[in-house]
């Protein structure tokens, strides 16, 4: 199949972001052309001007509609596209000149309907954006699952930096109204049609995240509540990891209660693994300050995602309520796309 490569960008109120994405799909190596989609999501502070000055620069089409979420936005946007690949990419990325031709190699050798890729800190990022990167991505956090080599289990794509084919965006509609969890959530009825997805680490994006600690904890937070509604709408794909942050921060607590008894032995393992984060992080950030907040990020992230999960597990088991009557705010009620 000769591929033809559509960008699906949704934005939200971030007209300087979606220029520095922009002005990095202008400086992409590929040779052959390929189409970008934006779509305003019920913005006020447009990014109409910004379009406009790359009319010239990139075959680029700007939809505007009312706020519906990421997810719908993304379908909206792939429903109005002319490629036969979609490449979905959040407003907060840039890419490297390389990206597409690792992308367009990669499908040509080995097709797949849809990948995902890494996502890496830049060199201008600040120490905070570094460090909330590298415990979103370690293998020693997170299990490597948003793009390392050595991720446990089956590679699921995240939406900040995947493709999917237009047969495979038809067959399964595309995104939920989920939000956060739209991604898995695809990636689980993808396999279930039939459709394989992998990881191409070549294809990797510089990932922003323009967030303060705060709003850290409550994305990571929204992740640990939306796990467990995956669970029981895909019970196959479940796994008893999904429970160690919840196990961390409840072990942590207790090894720090029994240590003013004098028994100190539990928190010496949670010592061991904190050098083990510190070295690690040091080592790919070359930086004592990011490895320092690294392991702030660490306690922000476990204990946000951690409590997220068991809370959304107990209110699960316990209410007869559908997950959209109990957590009304992880769903989105409009839908634009028919």
């Amino acid at each position: 199949m000769e591929l033809s490569f559509s960008f699906i960008i949704p934005v939200y109120n971030r007209p300087g972001e979606i220029k520095e994405l922009l002005d990095s799909l202008v400086s992409q190596n590929f040779k052959q052309s390929f189409e970008v989609v934006i779509i305003e999501d019920g913005s006020t502070q447009p990014s109409e001007e910004i379009i406009q000055d790359f009319k010239n620069q990139l075959d680029i089409s700007y939809y505007t509609k009312k706020n519906s979420g990421p997810g719908d936005s993304r379908n909206y946007g792939m429903h109005r596209a002319r490629g036969n690949y979609f490449i979905v990419l959040d407003s907060d990325c840039t890419l490297p000149p390389q990206y597409l031709n690792a992308v367009h190699k990669t499908l040509d050798e080995h097709f797949v309907h849809c990948y995902g890729g890494p996502d890496a800190a830049d060199a201008s990022f600040s120490l905070i954006q570094k460090a909330i990167n590298y415990t979103m991505t370690s293998v020693f956090t997170t299990g490597g699952i948003r793009g390392n080599k050595k991720a446990i289990g089956k590679f699921q794509p995240r939406s900040f930096n995947m493709g999917i084919s237009k047969k495979a965006f038809q067959e399964t509609g595309g995104f939920g109204n989920i939000h956060p969890g739209e991604d898995p959530d695809l990636s689980f009825r993808l396999w279930n049609k039939g459709f394989e997805t992998k990881l191409i680490p070549e294809a990797f994006v510089y990932h922003k995240r323009r967030i303060d600690w705060a709003k850290f904890y409550n994305q990571v937070h929204k992740f640990g509540m939306v796990r467990p509604i995956l669970n029981q709408w895909h019970p196959t794909t479940a796994k008893s990891t999904y429970w160690f942050p919840t196990l961390f921060c409840i072990g942590f607590i207790v090894s720090i209660l029994l240590s003013f008894k004098g028994v100190v032995a539990p928190l010496w393992l949670y010592a061991f693994y904190a050098m083990l984060i510190f070295i690690d992080s040091f080592l790919k950030n070359r930086s004592i300050a990011v490895a320092m907040l690294s392991l702030w990020s660490l306690l922000i992230q476990f204990f946000g995602y951690g409590f997220g999960f068991l809370k959304s597990t107990i209110r699960l088991l316990l209410s007869n309520k559908t997950p959209e009557e109990i957590f009304p705010n992880l769903f989105f009620k409009t839908n634009t796309t028919v």
